[in-house]
């Protein structure tokens, strides 16, 4: 029998419908007794199948979720800790409508009114006079708050509001009648197989040459010639188009290298080889441009290239000829282009500007399409999925403005 006590839920969602297309992203769970302590907490990202949504609200990235389990393989441990248990959330019916939404797309529905309370409306009673949000309930009794909008810091902060609720409390006949219904609450049986849940990563890094290169076989001896080498050059061409690389582009060079028969100490190489062929592109005309020393540094980060290398490259025409024969990606006048996600300018300026310019802005993508612009080039929608199929670069919404900036206005 469970222990008896409150399960404080939060989630991070792609948007406000539940019933729609909206899904969840993360969950985090804190258990809280009777008494009001905290007994323990866990959270997990979850991959949604689909776009992130307003990622500059959450702060999640495609690639934080890429390994993620879905909601249906986080639903058996979820159902576990707030079995027996009366939920409690900031705002608690949109939270369970959320959570009723997921298990019901998992197959698990729930036919009865779950036993819920929400320190939003207990404010009214607690904190009267002071704003509803969980940032000014918080600050109210000096409850840390820093890093909102994600779901551990979200549901822990609650927990501790709870907590100064209950201690707070003249009349504790409102915790023990909502704990007594919650003992006897039956939720579905879950028996799909469970999946380690999987945290937010504290700190976002950025993607480099070292990370990916260290799912690459050593493989020696190593039977690989000119072709294999261009076919990863092209590649790593259209990876470093917008000069960023995705968790997806990395895994995709992994993947190729695997492939072809690449090792490790070949692919490093091959990253020296492009960086040269990069720096004497740059100085063809004699002049570095500061422009073209950003670019160079950028991709020498990229690619882990050692600072002496760097250093060689901005001074001076690296000595010897290498040539660089991989795909070459331009936009000319009238190519397709796609837009997924929501971009910090609204779809349908970017489109008006895309046409000003003498470029076709497309709804769907085929084979046809020239680019797909991401609001996150990790970007685990439809769109970005078809795109990966048919080898269409993707790039980030910088990259869109400077690729179209080359061109005048019509």
């Amino acid at each position: 029998m469970p222990a008896p006590g409150f399960a404080v839920i939060d989630f991070e969602t792609t948007g406000l419908f539940p019933g729609g297309h909206d899904r969840v992203i993360e969950v985090a769970v804190v258990h809280v007794s009777a008494e009001g302590e905290i007994e323990g907490q866990w959270e997990t990202l979850i991959n949604p199948g689909r776009d992130l949504g307003r990622q500059d609200i959450h702060r999640v990235r495609a690639a934080d979720v890429m390994n993620a389990p879905a909601f249906a393989q986080v639903a058996p441990q979820l159902v576990a800790l707030l079995d027996g248990r009366v939920i409690v959330a900031h705002n608690a019916g949109f939270d369970t409508r959320f959570l009723l939404a997921e298990l019901a797309r998992a197959g698990h529905a729930v036919t009865e009114p779950v036993v819920s309370l929400c320190t939003m409306q207990l404010a009214r009673e607690f904190l009267p006079g002071t704003g509803r949000s969980l940032a000014d309930c918080c600050a109210a009794y000096d409850i840390d708050l820093t890093g909102a909008h994600r779901a551990s810091v979200d549901a822990y902060a609650t927990a501790e509001l709870l907590g100064c609720y209950i201690e707070g409390a003249a009349d504790p006949t409102l915790w023990a009648d909502a704990l007594e219904l919650a003992a006897a609450y039956r939720w579905p049986h879950v028996s799909a197989p469970a999946l380690p849940w999987f945290a937010r990563p504290d700190f976002a890094q950025e993607q480099t040459a070292s990370a990916f290169l260290e799912r690459i076989s050593t493989r020696l001896p190593e039977l690989t010639g000119p072709a294999e080498h261009q076919e990863y050059l092209a590649l790593l061409d259209r990876c470093l188009l917008d000069r960023h690389l995705s968790a997806h582009e990395a895994q995709a060079l992994v993947m190729l290298a695997d492939e072809l028969g690449l090792s490790r100490h070949r692919c490093e190489l091959l990253h020296s080889e492009y960086f040269t062929a990069l720096a004497r592109i740059a100085w063809a005309d004699g002049v570095l441009t500061t422009d073209e020393m950003a670019d160079l540094v950028a991709v020498a980060n990229l690619l882990d290239i050692s600072a002496d290398a760097l250093d060689a490259a901005l001074d001076a025409p690296a000595p010897s000829v290498v040539v660089l024969t991989s795909a070459h990606f331009e936009l000319h006048l009238g190519d397709l282009v796609v837009l997924t996600g929501e971009m910090t300018r609204p779809r349908s300026d970017w489109e008006s500007e895309l046409l000003a310019r003498g470029l076709a802005p497309k709804s769907a993508v085929t084979k046809k399409v020239t680019l797909l612009v991401a609001a996150d080039p990790d970007s685990l929608s439809g769109k970005a999925r078809k795109a990966r199929d048919y080898g269409i670069p993707i790039v980030g919404e910088a990259s869109l403005a400077r690729l179209a900036g080359a061109f005048p206005l019509i």
